[in-house]
């Protein structure tokens, strides 16, 4: 038979989340500050080697193609854990907030590289030819025919790799970086209020999450192509 919170002896007690809240503050600074370099590593990563792809640049492609696969099909948390205790074995000694967003920003770089690519290849051939046959280089007509259109087809699958960065930031529990989630678990652990913390983590990343997902879909309905591609 299930117990009921009175037969449990168990009370909600929100003033446990009140006192802490400056602890809490703290976690969720340093969530953010390593996923907004993550989400802006990123972009940029994913633009960068998606357009190289794209424009099959020697031994570049082949480069990127071996990065995409090694991030793309690996567990971030073995990414996390090499980058912070494989590496240091090499004397390269990296600390728990480069970890933090290093790790991100390759991770959501390596799948951003592929959302880019597939959105520039999606370009009409015709665009790509029309602006040729004006005499424009080949670097000059991929900056602005496919560049341009290309990255507006692949926004939709961009945003949600950056919204599951800032959510995988969550990893870095597993360094005992203070993020958000270990900032709870080390409360946890003088407390004993498991229910009190996680309900309100949970509620400080769902509120998050629903305002980036709200901005998004703002974002791409304002740099939505009329009648698609």
């Amino acid at each position: 038979m299930l117990n009921t919170p009175d037969d449990s002896g168990y009370h909600f007690d929100p003033a446990i989340i009140v006192d802490h809240l400056d602890d809490l503050g703290t976690g969720l600074l340093r969530t953010l500050a390593i996923s907004a370099i993550g989400m802006a590593g990123a972009l940029i990563v994913g633009a960068l080697l998606g357009a190289m792809s794209t424009l099959r640049i020697p031994v570049a492609r082949q480069l990127i193609t071996v990065y995409v696969e090694v991030f793309r099909n690996t567990p971030l948390l073995v990414q996390i854990f090499f980058l912070y205790f494989a590496l240091p074995e090499t004397g390269l000694q990296l600390g728990g907030f480069t970890v933090g967003w290093l790790s991100l920003l390759l991770w959501g770089g390596a799948y951003n590289v592929e959302n880019f690519r597939a959105g520039f290849e999606a370009v009409e051939g015709g665009y790509v030819e029309a602006c040729r046959a004006l005499g424009f280089p080949r670097l000059a007509a991929f900056r602005h025919v496919t560049l341009p259109i290309g990255a507006r087809i692949a926004l939709p699958s961009v945003t949600n790799i950056l919204i599951s960065v800032f959510k995988n930031s969550s990893f870095m529990i597993a360094i005992s970086y203070p993020e958000l989630t270990e900032t709870a678990v080390n409360i946890v652990a003088v407390t004993f209020r498991v229910f009190e913390m996680f309900l309100a983590i949970g509620v400080v990343y769902l509120g998050l999450v629903w305002l980036m997902s709200l901005g998004a879909r703002a974002f791409e309905g304002r740099f939505a192509i009329p009648g698609g591609h």
